[in-house]
């Protein structure tokens, strides 16, 4: 297994060294309730974003592949090779662990540590018809050398399945700010996840009830419908989430237009503190 990391330079890469949240021990805990149906939600999931019926014949690259969970989907689904990478070691964990649960002879799926930041790296890896980096590239602590390093990584003709933090303004400086005590010390995490867990819980409860008008524990019972997720893991996930940066839909677009993609599938939530999921394919 490669050990290949990123090394960023400068301040930003102390502080990055210091602080930084521990996203494979939260999906090694989701990884305890994860079923069957999970797994067919994240296969739902990229079936439609991708619009295909299967990933046959198909390459398959997975940066920050966190729990392996959407690794795990596309060797269903059927593809060619599927490659999986993270910077967490106890992610990289994760998906060998689900790898030897369900294909542990499947040769054709590699799980190795490395970096979005990593241009290096990435780019021994060759080219994938999809690359698939759900949540991750606004995490490294450096988004646009992120958004810009996975290029090389999609074929003319491919698809780029990616996930972005949505920029909210000031809000999303609160969250940050929020973010960043979570991951600093121990001492802010139960206040935290007690204090915005709850206002979510309420927040969510008013909603459903006076708005919605339906069951309000609906919202936790099926919200592994979310591509398979578990409400708690995303939640802490959310609370914790550091290093953070956001990025507007229209600052995506631009971006990628200019790297010679067009965008074939875009999922905007609207306001609040959800991610932006694009599906772009490359030019030919």
């Amino acid at each position: 297994m490669s050990s290949r990391a990123a090394v960023v330079t400068g301040r930003e890469a102390k502080k990055m060294k210091e602080i930084r949240f521990e996203f494979g021990k939260n999906w090694q805990r989701f990884l305890k309730d994860l079923n069957a149906e999970r797994i067919a939600e994240a296969e739902k999931s990229l079936r439609e974003m991708l619009e295909v019926d299967d990933l046959r014949g198909k390459t398959f690259l997975d940066i920050g592949s966190g729990s392996g969970l959407f690794s795990l989907a596309a060797v269903r689904l059927g593809a060619a090779r599927v490659h999986s990478c993270d910077y967490d070691l106890k992610c990289v964990r994760c998906s060998e662990d689900l790898k030897q649960r369900f294909f542990p002879e499947a040769g054709e799926w590699v799980i190795e540590q490395g970096s979005a930041l990593d241009a290096e790296y990435l780019s021994s890896l060759g080219q994938f018809d999809v690359v698939y980096s759900w949540g991750v590239l606004h995490h490294t602590g450096n988004l646009q050398m992120a958004l810009a390093n996975v290029v090389r990584n999609v074929r003319p003709g491919g698809k780029l399945f990616i996930s972005i933090a949505n920029d909210q303004g000031f809000y999303s400086r609160l969250w940050k700010r929020v973010k960043r005590y979570y991951s600093r010390s121990p001492f802010w995490r139960l206040p935290i996840i007690a204090g915005w867990g709850s206002f979510f819980m309420v927040k969510g409860f008013i909603k459903d009830v006076f708005f919605l008008q339906k069951n309000p524990l609906k919202r936790y019972s099926e919200y592994k419908r979310s591509r398979g997720m578990s409400y708690f893991t995303d939640l802490i996930d959310w609370l914790g989430g550091y290093p953070f940066e956001v990025a507007s839909p229209g600052f995506v677009f631009q971006f990628y237009d200019k790297q010679g993609f067009d965008l074939v599938r875009l999922n905007a939530p609207g306001y609040g503190h959800a991610c932006n999921e694009y599906v772009f394919k490359r030019r030919i």
